[in-house]
């Protein structure tokens, strides 16, 4: 089997987000994160909850775009609240902006009663960052996304939580882009590089990001998928190669 592409690593890094969490709601927003939780179930977290992205908890492991094979569970919205409240979850969500302590910024471009560009609105970021775990997925890292400071704080940072007195469930668990692997294992929360993909330099990962990251003296490389991970991706949960046309 050829060698891993991009594309590939990005889901193995985002899969690995959920290695450990047991049996919770692992919910993936964007495609690369929706790849990546179910193969996280397939290979190393059987226990993860995933849903059909409507209403219902499915078992299997089932190609993108197509019907899920086995129905376990019925998990309308209203529920998902109950499930969000009591910390029962992993969000995986797609900033337009973040920065150095994980605030995110999903609602509007510039200044908020004059928005340059308006986007989805807070949504359910702020309950999400403060009541779970919550990882992010950039699929174009550069300083257009990597901010000194976010237009406006949708998703709640380390500092800002500190502030707000609410860090008993908060948790920035990683941030994954198409360059590398991001976390916030600082005494002060600050985003720390983690790794970086094969073929990517740590200078490259500076220059694409807006503020100053925390570099370790040794930044290992992010994992490569196993002979069975890529079988997995390749050939039953994205036989149409959807991955490749996200991440360039």
């Amino acid at each position: 089997m050829r060698g891993a592409t991009r594309a590939e690593v990005c889901v193995v890094a985002c899969a690995e987000a959920w290695r450990g969490d047991g049996e919770i709601l692992a919910s993936a927003i964007g495609l690369v994160p929706t790849i990546g939780a179910r193969l996280a179930r397939a290979v190393f977290e059987p226990d993860l909850l995933l849903s059909d992205g409507e209403a219902y908890l499915v078992e299997g492991t089932w190609a993108i775009g197509a019907p899920p094979p086995v129905i376990e569970g019925w998990l309308p919205f209203r529920t998902v609240f109950d499930v969000l409240w009591a910390g029962r979850r992993h969000v995986m969500m797609g900033p337009s902006q973040i920065d150095r302590y994980g605030n995110c910024n999903i609602s509007a471009i510039g200044d908020f009663d004059r928005p340059k560009v308006q986007l989805l609105g807070v949504r359910g970021a702020p309950g999400n960052t403060v009541c779970h775990p919550t990882s992010y997925w950039v699929p174009r890292h550069s300083p257009r996304s990597f901010v000194p400071t976010v237009d406006m704080v949708s998703g709640v940072g380390y500092d800002r939580a500190r502030e707000a007195g609410v860090t008993r469930h908060h948790e920035i668990r990683r941030v994954v882009t198409n360059l590398a692997v991001l976390d916030f294992a600082t005494p002060d929360n600050r985003m720390r590089l983690a790794s970086v993909h094969p073929g990517v330099t740590v200078p490259e990962v500076l220059a694409a990001t807006g503020f100053e990251l925390v570099v370790p003296d040794d930044v290992p490389v992010t994992r490569e998928p196993t002979a069975e991970e890529l079988r997995l991706i390749r050939e039953v949960i994205d036989p149409r190669d959807l991955r490749s046309a996200e991440v360039r």
